[in-house]
């Protein structure tokens, strides 16, 4: 099917040329104008625990969705708000936002302390007030309006002496989202440069170094169509543009290098220009659709997590993935046949056409592959127990949240936060709420309600603030409590407080009954998070582990080879956490003056980089058995056809490694501790995984295995016959003239 496909693209260049310009062209029109309103800062479950249920709950009694809370802040060191001109500053501040109108802040939740004198609104000291207010409509809504709030705030010209900040939730969202398009801006700024150079040094000729590039690009633009229209039907989490972009790079230009680096070497045999891309069609298309098959499986994993952020990142690199897969099946071929011999133009002075001599032996990657099958027992302790040892410092993981105080110094909205946790209580931003569905109207409830309030202000870390007069609905069946939390709403006092509200004060308090009790907000979100996160793992490793065995069985008739392949990405997915711990948790990363220490791995980074990793990794295993595949089946010489994969894919693998790796890393230079994460851990596995899993451990333990690694049990013989490569043929004389 893949060879048929590349002669058709290759023969019918320029309408498939056409095809995807309009294709393009179709999906940034759709990415200008669809991509913003697609996309959220929200955290939501698509389940119902206990803290989304009281999320509905919240909305029914109000009959508006839940919103943003925001605080602007108002503050001076010479004066008190008992002087005219504070007072002046706070009056016109809240006027402004007044002006704004009810479709971008509910102006009934809009106080001021001039206007009300309610005391929580006024600092010890009365040099420091605050304005909150709740955004209107949704939290999408307000993701899209805050900046009209900030506008206001930003442009205020109070008196000298007087500054004014904002924070809460939507202007927390809109300045990660900024920090992570600085991230993209960086990931392209420095790794689509390595990239080329690495690819010049592959192909050793500008012309083929770029080819991949452009693919890359061209898939990441169809992907981020998509996903924008996928996203006016379901919010993506905003991370799915760094995934699209990280991802899209990564594979897109892996895909294109390994079809274009084939073709080339056709070429080099004799094949004239069609019958080259058809060859590369057969093999290692047929190799880049089974690779992408499985990197699509792993990632599906994610959209087993009943939590938006991981469904929207899942649904972007599988998206970015398909893209890719497509423009390197299609767009490619048509590329290659309009260039023809055009592909080696522009020749890299000292570096030579990155062709290799398949048939003989020979060159660096011959001699490492033969020289580890030489000592495999000793090559299999080195390497494994490296990994081993790197593995080990995962049993200090710690997983949590992130929160605003990760952000980097000098972001506004943590500028306000860190004023406003001193001043008063950053709770007042995300407390916990504790919604009470049932009967209301009973002696037995109004005595539980005020025990419970008793023990909240008796608590013995004093992590609750002054609680806010009940609010009810009209038939009395459902209550809301909202009562400030200490602190960072990520933060382990905030976390260990929801805790022994749920597990600790609600079950002794309320005994009688006649309501139910749920606690939401910020803080319980991200407990149930952690709980589902927990859950989950026995779906989605299963799950992932289970279809990536199936495939690679049927690919290369084998059950030797998907449980070698399981076992040694296991280990490098271990290596990596493990790195993580020490680059991060311990600080490592920051003692070298590149990373940001943080006590904790962001609890989403596990299993996003399993699944990952798991998909990426494959990705390379399948490259490579498939070389070892094709020999094999041509010889019956198993320690000749690793030598033979090692020498064919060992420059193509290492390059698109270190490809990947640069990519990774750059998308890792952005503040915000999560992405740090993210972009480091995947940077890390692809360099284990392209080097001492692919050129040590792989070849070691297929030298030891001998013959037994094509070890298929007699009943499972009537499985389909899937093997990627597709059988030699003899080539013919190339004509140079095309």
């Amino acid at each position: 099917m893949t060879e048929s496909l590349a002669r058709f693209s290759a023969e019918n260049r320029w309408w498939v040329l056409g095809a995807w310009v309009v294709l393009l062209a179709v999906s940034i029109a759709i990415m200008s104008t669809l991509l913003a309103s697609a996309l959220t800062t929200q955290f939501v479950f698509t389940n119902t625990p206990e803290a989304q249920r009281g999320v509905d709950l919240i909305e029914e009694m109000r009959g508006l969705p839940i919103s943003t809370n925001e605080v602007v802040i108002v503050r001076s060191e010479t004066m008190t708000i008992d002087d005219p001109a504070f007072e002046q500053a706070v009056t016109d501040l809240t006027s402004r936002l007044q002006a704004l109108g009810p479709d971008i802040i509910r102006l009934e939740t809009l106080v001021d302390y001039p206007h009300t004198g309610l005391p929580f609104l006024l600092a010890e000291g009365r040099q420091t007030t605050i304005i909150p207010f709740t955004m209107a409509g949704d939290f999408d809504d307000a993701t899209s309006n805050i900046a009209d709030v900030v506008e206001v705030v930003e442009t205020a010209k109070p008196p000298a002496g007087i500054e004014v900040l904002i924070t809460g939730q939507a202007t927390v969202g809109k300045d990660f989202l900024e920090v992570g398009q600085e991230g993209i801006e960086k990931g392209e700024t420095f790794g689509v440069p390595i990239a080329l150079i690495i690819l010049a040094l592959v192909f050793g000729t500008l012309v083929a170094a770029m080819l991949p590039v452009i693919l890359a690009f061209a898939s990441i633009f169809v992907a981020l169509g998509a996903a924008a229209l996928i996203g006016q039907v379901f919010a993506l989490s905003f991370f799915v543009t760094n995934i699209i972009f990280m991802i899209g790079l990564a594979v897109g230009i892996d895909y294109s290098l390994f079809i274009v680096a084939r073709y080339r070497e056709e070429r080099a045999r004799g094949l004239e220009k069609i019958d080259a891309i058809a060859r590369a069609g057969g093999t290692a298309s047929r190799t880049v659709l089974f690779s992408g098959i499985t990197v699509v499986i792993a990632l599906f994993g994610m959209l087993l997590v009943p939590f938006n952020i991981f469904i929207g990142l899942g649904i972007g690199a599988i998206l970015v993935v398909l893209a890719s897969v497509l423009s390197a099946l299609t767009l490619l071929p048509a590329i290659l046949s309009i260039l023809g011999n055009g592909i080696d133009r522009i020749r890299i002075p000292l570096v030579g056409r990155g062709v290799a001599d398949v048939e003989n032996g020979g060159g660096f990657w011959d001699s490492v592959s033969h020289g580890v099958m030489r000592q495999p027992i000793i090559s299999i302790l080195l390497a494994g127990g490296l990994l081993v040892a790197a593995a080990y410092p995962m049993v200090d993981l710690a997983i949590g949240f992130a929160g605003v105080s990760s952000m980097p110094d000098g972001i506004p909205a943590k500028e306000g936060f860190l004023v406003l946790d001193e001043e008063f209580s950053a709770g007042n931003v995300t407390p916990a709420q504790i919604v009470f569905e049932g009967n209301l109207d009973t002696p037995e409830f109004q005595g539980e309600l005020r025990s419970l309030v008793a023990f909240l202000e008796s608590d013995s870390r004093t992590a609750f603030g002054p609680e806010q007069p009940l609010q009810t609905n009209d038939a009395m069946t459902i209550g809301l409590l909202s009562v400030p939390v200490v602190g960072d709403s990520a933060e382990p006092l905030a976390v260990n407080a929801i805790d022994r509200l749920r597990n600790d004060y609600i079950p002794r308090i309320f005994t009688s009954g006649v309501v139910d009790v749920h606690v939401t907000g910020e803080t319980a979100y991200n407990a149930d998070f952690f709980t589902e996160s927990k859950s989950s793992v026995w779906i989605v490793f299963p799950f992932v582990l289970g279809m990536s065995f199936i495939l690679l069985m049927l690919v290369f008739r084998s059950i030797i080879v998907p449980i070698k392949a399981i076992l040694l990405n296991l280990l490098s997915v271990g290596a990596t956490y493990g790195i993580l711990v020490l680059a991060f948790q311990k600080g490592w990363g920051a003692n070298l003056g590149v990373l940001t220490q943080f006590d904790i791995i962001e609890a989403w980074i596990p299993l996003f980089l399993f699944s990952i990793l798991f998909g990426l990794s494959m990705d390379y295993h399948v490259f490579l058995m498939s070389r070892i595949r094709e020999r094999y089946d041509q010889t019956g010489d198993n320690a000749d056809s690793v030598a033979f994969g090692i020498r064919t894919t060992g420059r193509l693998i290492t390059g698109a490694g270190l490809i990947m790796v640069a990519v990774f890393w750059a998308f890792a230079a952005v503040d915000i501790v999560g992405l740090q994460q993210m972009g480091f851990g995947l940077g890390v596995a692809i360099l284990i995984d392209a080097t001492i899993v692919r050129i040590v451990l792989v070849p070691a333990a297929m030298k030891l295995l001998g013959d037994s690694n094509w070890y298929l049990p007699p009943f499972l013989n009537w499985l389909p016959d899937l093997r990627v490569e597709a059988e030699p043929v003899d080539p013919a004389p190339a004509t140079f003239d095309d």
